[in-house]
């Protein structure tokens, strides 16, 4: 009876380990929800760098191999002119580093 009684207490003791181990632990089910979480925000991440990034590509080539596109793209950004066109610039609207700065000088 008396080995019974200590079984028990031994096979009871063994499950609030365990218990706590599945629960509480670091390797435990709020730590792998967590996990779970943070995998699903930096799959998120990744699929929109991943988009940007094709961008990012295809802006490249088109400024290798498109003569209009770049023109297009340095007039945008920087502040460039064709003969015969005047720009006019306002406060806080060119990209720092373009003509602009020259002007505030």
């Amino acid at each position: 009876m008396f080995i019974r009684r200590l079984l028990l207490a031994l096979i009871l003791c063994c499950n609030a380990v365990l218990l706590y181990n599945l629960v509480w632990s670091d390797k435990g089910v709020f730590a792998y929800l967590d996990l779970k979480n943070h995998q699903k925000q930096l799959k998120t991440r990744i699929d929109a760098l991943a988009g940007r990034s094709l961008d990012l590509s295809q802006e490249i080539r088109w400024l290798k191999s498109d003569r209009a596109f770049t023109e297009k793209m340095t007039r945008a950004h920087g502040n460039y002119l064709r003969d015969n066109e005047i720009i006019y610039l306002f406060p806080g609207q060119y990209p720092e580093g373009s003509v602009g700065d020259d002007i505030k000088n």
